[in-house]
Order: C-alpha cells, then sequence, then structure tokens
C-alpha cells in the first residue's frame, strides 16, 4: 500500500516550500509503514501524520492505491493526543455521517473503497483545526504471492498512473479528482518503513528493488530477519520484497481461535481454518484438443512508457511484442489462434480464430513487429465483448491471454463482464511496469479460473508467459474436492469459493469455519484435497492440531472473509442484489471494508460551529520522470538483455510452426558459422537438410541459452517431436555428427533414445 494521487494540475513551487494549487503548505507531512511478514501472510500497518499549518480549518483528501488482496480492517484517529476508533459502515450511511458531523463542527474521518476499483482508496481529513495534528493509522493482511522461483512476493505500491474513463461507464471514480504533480525532490512528504519477516523454515535470503539498511538475521536457524528501508528513499518504484525461505511447498493447516463465544452465529464467533496445499499433480501430455488461444495486446499510448525508472529499462510494448513471439512459436500444432491489439479502438489481425499453419504464423509475425503503442485509450472493455461474441471452434477450449498495463478506471465492469463467460474460458493476465491495476489483472484471471502475473524492473516477461501457457496446455484436472475428517460434534463450513481448477506447480490456499464443539487440546484431525486427472483419482492429506491458535488481530478470519468477498463484491454498482446482502453481512461482521462499506471516525469533543466551508487540500503525487526510450528495431524486437546480439530472438523467429529449422544464410549467422561449412559437416548427403538444421537449432539452444530454457522448452519439444518424425534412421548419426561439429556440451539424450 502507498499514497499518491495521480491527476495532474498546475502546481506552484515557492521558496518556502510546496504549496497546493491555493498555494497553501500541504497538510501531509509523513507516512511510517510497519511491516510484519510470517510464513506467507503479510500485516501492515500504515501511519498518516498530518498537521494544519494554515489559520483555517482544513478538509484534506488523499487517494492512494493498495494490493486489492489487501483486507482492510481497522482504522483510527490520533488527534492531539486523543484516539479514536474508526466503525465500519455501509457506505452511504457512512457518507451521511461525514457530511453531518462536519457540520456539527466536530472532526470527522472517512476511509474508503473507490467505487470503481478495489485497488485504490480515498482518506477525507475533515475539520482539521489551525496547529492540529492528526494521526491515521489503517492496518490490513494479505496472503504474499508465490514466484516460479519459489519467493514470496511483498509489494508496497507507490505508483498509481491516470486511468482511462471506459466508455459508458460511470465517472464517480475517485480518480477522476484533479490533484497536485510535484517533482521527487518537492515533494512534501516522507516515508519510512521497517519490516520483520518470520519463518519456522528458516530464511535464506531477502531481497529487494529498492535500497534497504543492512539485514539483521535472528535465530539459530535464521527464522526471522528485520530490515528497513534506507534513509532518503524516493518515490520512483513500488517497494517490493522477494522473501526465500528455505521450505516453502509445506502443506499445512493452522486453526485460529474465533473473538467470542457470544458471537457464534458470525464469521469471527467460531475457530477458522486455513488450509494450504500444494497438490502434487504429476506432468501429464496435453489433451489432443489443443485449444483456441487469443492474444489481447495493449497497444494504449501508456504501453509507450519504460517498464520500470530503472536505467535502460525496456518499453512496455517491446517486452510484451518480443512475449508474443515467443508464444506463437510455443503453440501446439493443431490448435487455433488470433490476435487483438486494443486502445481506444480494437483491431483483430484475422476476422476468426484460424488455424496454426506456417502461413497463418507468418503473416501474424509480420503484424507483431509493425504494432506500436499508438491507439490513446484503454478501452479493453469492448475487445473482450467481441472475443466473447464469436463462434467457438467445436473441442478447443478458449484460452485468453491478456497483456496489458491495466489502466483502466472501472474494473470491476470490466471484472464482471469477464465472470459472466467463466464457463466457456480461462484468462491469464499479464501486468506490465509500474502502477498497473491489480484489480483488473487479478480480477479478470481469479473471475476465469486462470492465473495472474506482473512483470516490473528487469524482469522477464517471457518465463512467466510461458509458465501460463504450459497451464493451459495442461490436461483438466476434474472432480476437485476437499474432505474433512473431525471429531464428533465438530464440522467445517467453507469460506472459500468452491475449487475447480488446478494447477501443477500451484499453492492452493483455502479458508473454512470450525462449528460445534471444540474437542481437547490434544485432538487432530485431517483434511483431504481430492482430483482427477486423466482418468486417474489423486488425492493429499493434511493432519493437523485442533487446538486453535490466539491472534488479536483474526488474521485468519480477515483473510477468510476477504477471499469470500472477492468472489461477491462486484462493486458498489455492479454486485447482484443478493451478493450485496451477503457483502455486506459478512463485511461488517468480520470488519473488512468493501465497496459497500466505509470506516468513519468522529471526535464529537470537538463542537465548534464551521464558519463557512472548510478549505479543500488535495494532497500530491510525485511526478516520474522517465528518460527519454533510445528507439530499437522492431524487425525482430530485442529479446533481452542476456544473449546481447539477439542471436536468440533471430533462432526463434526463424523456426517453422511445425517445429523445424530450413537450413539457410539466417540459421548458419545464428550459429555463427559459414552456411558451405554446415553443409558440408553433414554426415549423410541424402539426409533432409531441415533435420540437419533443426538438430544443430535446439543443441545451439541448450549452449547458449541454457539459463533460459524454461522460456524455448515448448518450442524445442515441437522440435524434437518433428525431427523424431522426419530425421527417420539417421537420426542418431546426425545427432552424433552435430555434437562434434557445434563442440557442443550437450546430453544427446535430449533428443530421446
Amino acid at each position: 500500500m502507498c499514497f499518491f494521487p495521480q491527476y495532474p494540475c498546475v502546481t506552484m513551487v515557492h521558496p518556502g516550500g510546496l504549496l497546493t494549487p491555493r498555494e497553501k503548505p500541504v497538510p501531509l507531512k509523513s507516512i511510517s509503514v510497519t511491516l510484519s511478514i510470517c510464513e506467507f501472510v503479510a500485516g501492515v500497518s500504515a501511519t498518516l501524520n498530518y498537521k494544519n499549518e494554515e489559520e483555517v480549518p482544513l478538509e484534506a483528501f488523499f487517494i492512494f492505491p493498495m494490493d486489492e488482496d489487501s483486507a482492510v480492517y481497522s482504522f483510527e484517529a490520533m488527534v492531539d493526543g486523543k484516539k479514536i476508533k474508526a466503525e465500519l459502515q455501509d457506505k452511504m450511511t457512512a457518507h451521511t455521517n461525514y457530511e453531518n458531523a462536519i457540520i456539527r463542527g466536530h472532526q470527522a474521518f472517512l476511509l474508503e473503497e473507490d467505487m470503481c476499483s478495489r485497488d485504490v482508496f480515498c482518506c477525507n481529513v475533515g475539520n482539521l483545526l489551525p496547529g492540529s495534528q492528526a494521526e491515521l493509522t489503517l492496518k490490513y493482511v494479505q496472503e504474499l504471492p508465490l514466484e516460479a522461483d519459489g519467493a514470496l512476493r511483498y509489494v508496497l505500491p507507490a505508483i498509481l498512473n491516470p486511468r482511462y474513463q471506459l466508455s459508458g461507464c460511470s465517472e464517480d471514480s475517485c480518480l477522476n479528482m484533479k490533484t497536485p504533480v510535484v517533482s521527487l525532490e518537492d515533494l512534501p512528504y516522507t516515508i519510512s518503513m521497517v519490516a520483520t519477516i518470520s519463518s519456522q523454515h528458516g530464511i535464506d535470503r531477502i531481497q529487494s528493488n529498492c535500497s534497504l539498511s543492512p539485514i539483521e538475521y535472528l535465530g539459530d536457524n535464521k527464522t526471522s530477519a528485520q530490515v528497513s528501508l534506507a534513509d532518503g528513499h524516493k518515490f520512483d518504484r513500488d517497494v517490493e520484497f522477494l522473501i526465500y525461505y528455505r521450505a516453502v511447498h509445506t502443506p499445512s493447516v493452522v486453526v485460529e481461535m474465533g473473538e467470542s463465544p457470544t458471537k457464534s452465529d458470525s464469521v469471527l464467533g467460531d475457530p477458522a481454518a486455513m488450509v494450504t496445499f500444494y497438490p502434487n499433480i504429476p506432468e501429464a501430455q496435453p489433451s489432443i484438443a489443443c485449444g483456441e488461444f487469443i492474444f489481447l495486446m495493449d497497444c494504449s499510448g501508456s504501453m509507450q512508457s519504460p517498464i520500470s525508472k530503472q536505467s535502460k529499462s525496456q518499453l512496455r510494448i517491446d517486452v510484451a511484442k518480443e512475449t508474443l513471439i515467443l508464444l506463437l512459436k510455443s503453440l501446439p500444432l493443431g490448435c487455433y489462434f488470433n490476435i487483438y491489439e486494443f486502445g481506444s479502438t480494437y483491431e483483430a489481425f484475422f476476422p476468426n480464430s484460424v488455424k496454426y499453419a506456417q502461413s497463418t504464423v507468418e503473416e501474424a509475425l509480420r503484424r507483431v513487429k509493425l504494432m506500436r503503442a499508438n491507439l490513446r485509450g484503454t478501452e479493453i472493455l469492448t475487445a473482450l465483448q467481441h472475443i466473447y461474441k464469436q463462434p467457438s471452434v467445436p473441442g478447443h477450449p478458449l484460452q485468453v491471454f491478456v497483456f496489458t498495463d491495466g489502466e483502466v478506471t472501472d474494473t470491476f465492469t470490466v471484472v464482471r463482464e469477464v465472470k459472466s463467460h467463466r464457463l466457456r474460458h480461462r484468462c491469464f493476465s499479464f501486468g506490465i511496469g509500474e502502477g498497473v491495476s491489480t484489480s483488473l489483472v487479478k480480477g479478470i484471471a481469479r473471475a476465469s479460473r486462470g492465473t495472474s502475473e506482473f512483470i516490473t524492473g528487469k524482469e522477464r516477461m517471457q518465463a512467466k508467459a510461458l509458465r501460463a501457457l504450459k497451464r493451459s496446455l495442461q490436461p483438466v484436472v476434474d472432480d476437485v474436492s476437499l474432505s474433512w475428517d473431525l471429531p464428533d460434534g465438530l464440522s467445517a463450513k467453507m469460506l472459500s469459493p468452491e475449487q475447480t481448477v488446478l494447477f501443477r506447480g500451484q499453492r492452493l490456499i483455502l479458508y473454512a469455519q470450525l462449528t460445534g464443539t471444540m474437542p481437547p487440546a490434544e485432538a487432530t484431525g485431517e483434511v483431504c484435497l481430492k482430483y482427477t486427472l486423466q482418468g486417474e483419482s489423486l488425492e493429499n492429506k493434511v493432519a493437523f492440531s485442533l487446538q486453535p491458535k490466539l491472534d488479536a488481530n483474526l488474521t485468519i478470519h480477515r483473510l477468510a472473509a476477504k477471499s469470500f468477498l472477492q468472489t461477491k463484491d462486484m462493486g458498489l454498482r455492479e454486485t447482484a442484489a443478493g451478493d450485496k446482502k451477503d457483502v455486506l453481512k459478512v463485511s461488517m461482521e468480520c470488519g473488512v471494508i468493501s465497496s459497500h462499506t466505509a470506516f468513519i471516525a468522529v471526535n464529537k469533543d470537538l463542537n465548534k460551529p464551521i464558519q463557512g466551508p472548510l478549505a479543500p487540500r488535495d494532497v500530491p503525487r510525485p511526478m516520474l520522470m522517465y528518460a527519454a526510450p533510445v528507439m530499437q528495431s522492431l524487425s525482430p524486437p530485442r529479446y533481452g538483455t542476456v544473449v546481447e546480439d539477439n542471436r536468440l530472438v533471430e533462432l526463434i523467429s526463424l523456426q517453422k510452426a511445425d517445429g523445424s529449422w530450413d537450413l539457410n544464410e539466417g540459421l548458419a549467422l545464428v550459429l555463427g558459422m559459414k552456411l558451405e561449412d554446415i553443409q558440408a559437416a553433414l554426415p549423410d548427403k541424402d539426409a533432409n537438410s531441415s533435420s540437419w538444421a533443426t538438430v544443430l537449432a535446439v543443441l545451439w539452444l541448450h549452449d547458449n541459452a541454457k539459463d533460459m530454457a524454461c522460456e524455448w522448452e515448448l518450442l524445442e519439444r515441437k522440435a524434437v517431436a518433428w525431427i523424431h518424425i522426419h530425421a527417420g534412421s539417421v537420426r542418431h548419426e546426425l545427432v552424433k555428427a552435430a555434437v562434434a561439429f557445434m563442440k557442443s556440451s550437450a546430453d544427446p539424450a535430449i533428443f530421446g533414445p
């Protein structure tokens, strides 16, 4: 979470310090964050420090981003030494009470989710008297996502980019407010952050994209660590931690004590269980029906920005194009595909999805290389609606891949559209760059039973995209169910939505409420996850202690409530009437904010009638000054920085749709050899030259790009399959000769027995 309003207007800077558009001092002075990470759950307390240095009462408005997985459960104000605890109320009621409090001369503080997106918050400070100080503290808990390399990722969002208003959608979003913009050097408030990280398995290492104080490890097995942001942190990037534990793939069940026996009819009243599985799904051959793959590419103007402010950062559009080329080459034979580019308008490469063949792939590659970030706005909704209106390809399940920087205001409307078609497709989404809307990127993936990924800094999108493609090609896991073995008199009621999709290598977190009579402390229970893969029944079991743990913050209960709300809450206007009733009930009972509720705190000790309107003050946001990008050749685009001479992308571009390579000057250039020397080394002059070329290309991948094998694994698989079919009886002879000719260190076994 971080706190930066993002819509520009003229701001005056005077020698005495930053002034608002009305040439008045900014009331927000500092932000302090305390982060506590235990295993894969983060608890955060953030305090906003205000001071009115003017001679009139103020009303301050502050718009800031948060990760959409954050369960905000507490909001309180400390005004001139007095603590005022906020109450969670129906949003309309909270707004009325806030206005009435101001009219009566009270101080009032309001915290709410944006109407259009759950990853944007607005904080109002009403009637801050001259010379008065106020500390506003909000608290939230959050599950941390697991990266492919085993790292847990925590992000404190620092960037809230301007977002595009979808055609025909409401303009009620707080993002439509205009707020001042200043340079990083002139920003009037500071940020500090202290983090404590702990795991029973021990901490291997901690990485960050920001400057940190020296990390202090504690415990014999480095079971905890303390670290803080270095002084002088600039608001130019999201604050990110990557945490590597010594063991992460350990199934577990944690039972948390309820709030009070007198509240047994509420979610907080009974104990809650947090169940974590890492399903041991065996690798299986892709199903015969390969699928229909739709790639939706954001070509809005903001995609011309660099991924990050770091030096030599690639443009978002270039990284997306490189990844799209790799995905195209990795698609299986027999599938169908199409590509859409969208901005203020959208356009499909083909009128309908086409069969994957050399001619269609060549045409798609030609169009990809011509892509530019020149389509202005971000009308992703109309593009998705057009995709859903197209006829399905019989026997080929629809898989949609969305690449975007996520700068859309009304994310609820987009998520609802995706959710309404969840039975006919899955969506795999990729958020590119700083300030991506987590509500959009995570929301459309969750609504369609897909997965989401985020690419920032110098991360390679290609590896994450290929991981998603592999998941989309997995055989369907059927008959997913969860069963409990509990003592008599105790039962489990699921709070998480029904799980219908499992992916290999994915962590699965589920929540349940334990109702009935809790047994003695030594009692145990067992939970079993069952599923079917290609006709084979599989199961994972976890035994656990039924002794509930006491947590004053009720962390597991709050996370369970958030899991429920993310499924039901589609925004103030979009939520169905029946779901709205459930959302309000769970939100109010658990104290977790939703789009239908808001926190309000009122200081009734202050009772001075206001003479005239309060002076409005908007807290400014930092202006990010990106270096002008160096234009690069786009035919083909630059593919990463590991292979500096672009030979890898050249090799990938040369591969044919069936997985083979032709023996020509292009391949010779990649191999760094003369074409006539390669031809002369062919051991059997009657052998197919393409078989020889394909063996050489595969060896080159292993010798020169082995550290990126996860990116070219699928296209290599196609190449080896092609060799088996077309090389015939001379395959072993070709492989042996190629290894000697290339002086390769690769194991010939990569070509099979």
